[in-house]
């Protein structure tokens, strides 16, 4: 399993919205080298992979690879509404040696049965038919409509050794906390918010949005409390967690990438594929001056 802090990767866009590799290459090194992060999650929401084709995404996991990145360090979403996309991307990724995929449910029907879901990832792991095939349920009922039960969970996690760890973010700490119970089964928070109480629990780590602007200091939260400092821990998570309630009080992709842009001097950050919208200048002033004067981010 990947130890430590877990960035989504965010996806960049040329002006002309196709994707933008220098960037995109740039950004995945920069988040393992000096970001604090331990692995990369490319292509889940906070990537905007529902905007983003099977052939793209494709093209930016051999990239990375090619271009030195460990796909032992890459978990990327490969769950879409059918089987046969689905089965096609996530083979894809096992065979370039990556360290598991993020599979979303079906997310298209809405209010499909338990067994529904249960007949959906068994089928996958029947057409994808890899001995190192390892999965990781992906549970966000808030973005997806379709979600994961706990009942659901245990059972995939029972029958097929292939569904090796879940990313929850539902936001509900009771959730989370009664997939941690499950023994054995690898438990990744989707925010940074509860994540000492989470390692406290045997979490490895967390996936978290943030992690592509505040990866050091969540960073240093999770490696605290893997060295048993839970006071010092506590203490640096004041400020992550405060960092993180700011994010959410925006839109956090277009946050993000409308911040890479101004820092970084690159337009080309602030571009999104609609549906989604940059976000109002006015706005950025004021996340801006709240984590420059507040935080201590460095313009």
């Amino acid at each position: 399993m990947i130890k430590g802090l877990i960035a989504p990767t965010l996806t960049p866009f040329n002006d002309d919205l196709t994707i933008a590799e220098d960037l995109f290459l740039s950004h995945a090194k920069w988040l393992l080298s000096d970001g604090g992060c331990a692995g990369l999650a490319p292509f889940g929401t906070t990537g905007e992979a529902l905007s983003v084709g099977i052939d793209e995404r494709i093209a930016m996991l051999d990239m990375m690879i090619a271009n030195g990145i460990n796909p032992l360090q890459l978990i990327p979403g490969t769950g879409l509404t059918n089987l046969v996309d689905t089965a096609h991307l996530t083979r894809h990724a096992v065979e370039k040696g990556c360290l598991g995929a993020m599979i979303l449910p079906p997310f298209y029907f809405k209010g499909v049965a338990d067994d529904g879901i249960y007949n959906y990832y068994r089928e996958l792991i029947r057409l994808v038919d890899h001995p190192n095939l390892k999965i990781y349920l992906y549970h966000i009922p808030q973005v997806a409509g379709v979600g994961l039960s706990i009942d659901l969970v245990k059972r995939l996690y029972q029958d097929f050794p292939e569904v090796v760890g879940i990313k929850d973010s539902s936001g509900v700490w009771e959730n989370t906390a009664a997939l941690l119970a499950i023994d054995g089964l690898i438990v990744y928070p989707g925010a940074e918010l509860p994540v000492i109480e989470a390692v406290r629990k045997g979490a490895p780590g967390c996936i978290s949005a943030t992690a592509n602007l505040n990866g050091v200091g969540i960073a240093d939260v999770i490696a605290l409390c893997h060295a048993g400092k839970y006071d010092e821990a506590e203490e640096k998570h004041i400020k992550v967690k405060e960092v993180r309630m700011l994010f959410q009080d925006y839109a956090p992709i277009p946050a993000q990438k409308a911040l890479l842009a101004r820092w970084s001097g690159d337009g080309r950050w602030n571009n999104l594929r609609p549906p989604l919208l940059a976000m109002a200048s006015d706005k950025l002033d004021a996340l801006e001056t709240a984590l420059v004067n507040d935080y201590g981010f460095n313009a």
